[in-house]
């Protein structure tokens, strides 16, 4: 009789090696691995070689790099999404991604359930299994680290779990780092981090990113732009990945895109991360210019409102909600002039403006300049100020009104003292 099978979201590193022989021991479960691929620079031959001598039947490489880029990155960097002023997603970003291509395999495979080596503590598990639940609601999900039958609480234990079976330890025990990463960014997260006390140690941490106060002198890149999506770098056209592979070489070398930040995770407690988004801090800098000039004001706040909820909606992996395709439909409306392009200059960590344009740019010399012209008189202003302000100039002749009153009131009860 065949064995039910389950599928392993594989990414080739302690915790899921260790949970290939664990699900095989205490499941009876014919175990395929899938790695899904987001630009994490792994060697993938080497990892499906790992799988298999750790127990799986199968082990699939699925590179979704693209996919990941133009449909869960753009989108985010559309609506300027940030969580917290500061963190850019990158983690957020992959996740449900990650979990729509498990569903797929399963599927496929004709699998029970799906596995993951997300912690209890973390927000890993909850993006993972709300994409699950999204598009397979009936599969079993089986989170090793909340499992009863997980009885390792460390990474020495499953260190030993390993060596005890005779299996190969993909990793050393003085790496000690947590991260994660993607095309998009890389995370870190433990050692010195886990005091907030502490300033990293960015020289014995950084991988894509060079210490901003040894980068070079600075350059200038120049992004091209159609509807809110880059397409050029440096008169270059360029397809999702090859743009993203040059703008993260160009800022990690003059060392943009770090932020250590204190963040709340989404399962209530707050977690410290150092993250390195060198190209996409660029791209998050070039398409806020690129808004400033193509949208109107009532435009640009509504969507900074927004910005915020989809930021939100991401971090907590709510991107297969109806809320979300809503919001996304109103940014997507509003990128539909979001066309140009924008040059910046980095400097040793820092980004600065150097220019953009475009033919949908609402910008007006002839209005904007200090020179008079034929389109601006200064005298309109007079009105508009007096009617802006009625408001104002109401409530401040009723507190003048009250106040006189007032006065009168208080002179009248004031008694007259007999002098001496």
């Amino acid at each position: 009789m065949a064995k039910d099978k389950v599928i392993l979201a594989y990414s080739g590193g302690l915790d899921t090696t260790v949970i290939i022989p664990w699900l095989k021991e205490n499941y009876d479960y014919d175990v395929i691995a899938v790695c899904i691929d987001v630009g994490q620079g792994d060697d993938w031959e080497k990892i499906k070689g790992r799988a298999v001598k750790t127990g799986a039947s199968a082990c699939y490489v699925v590179d979704a790099r693209q996919e990941y880029i133009e449909e869960y990155v753009w989108p985010a960097l559309k609506a300027n999404a940030v969580y917290e002023d500061e963190y850019l997603l990158g983690t957020s970003t992959a996740r449900p991604l990650i979990g729509k291509i498990l569903v797929e395999y399963a599927r496929q495979e004709g699998a029970v359930a799906i596995c993951h080596g997300a912690t209890g503590k973390g927000n890993d598990q909850v993006r993972f299994e709300l994409a699950i639940k999204a598009f397979a609601p009936d599969l079993k999900v089986i989170a090793a680290w909340r499992d009863d039958k997980w009885n390792m609480d460390s990474r020495e234990a499953e260190i030993k779990f390993l060596e005890d079976r005779g299996l190969e330890v993909p990793m050393k025990k003085d790496q000690s780092y947590s991260r994660d990463e993607n095309i998009w960014h890389i995370s870190h997260e433990g050692l010195e981090l886990e005091k907030t006390e502490n300033e990293p140690n960015y020289k014995h941490m950084l991988k894509n990113t060079v210490v901003p106060e040894e980068a070079g002198d600075g350059e200038y890149v120049t992004i091209e732009w159609e509807k809110g999506i880059p397409v050029s770098v440096n008169g270059k056209k360029m397809n999702g990945l090859e743009l993203m592979l040059e703008l993260n070489k160009i800022g990690g070398k003059n060392g943009v895109g770090l932020v250590d930040i204190c963040e709340n995770r989404c399962v209530g407690m707050k977690s410290r991360g150092v993250y390195e988004t060198p190209g996409g801090a660029i791209l998050y800098f070039a398409h806020r210019m690129m808004d400033h000039i193509c949208l109107d004001r009532d435009t640009y706040h509504y969507k900074q409102q927004v910005s915020l909820r989809l930021a939100e909606l991401i971090y907590d992996g709510k991107v297969f909600t109806p809320l979300y395709d809503a919001l996304m439909a109103f940014v997507d409306k509003t990128q539909e002039t979001v066309t140009g392009w924008t040059k910046v200059k980095l400097v040793k960590g820092q980004i600065r403006a150097a220019g953009s344009s475009s033919k949908y740019s609402l910008y007006n010399e002839d209005i904007a300049s200090f020179t008079t012209g034929e389109l601006y008189n200064h005298k309109d202003a007079q009105g508009f100020i007096t009617l802006f302000g009625l408001p104002l100039k109401v409530r401040a002749m009723m507190e003048q009104k009250v106040g006189e009153g007032q006065a009168v009131a208080e002179s009248k009860s004031l008694k007259k003292r007999p002098t001496e």
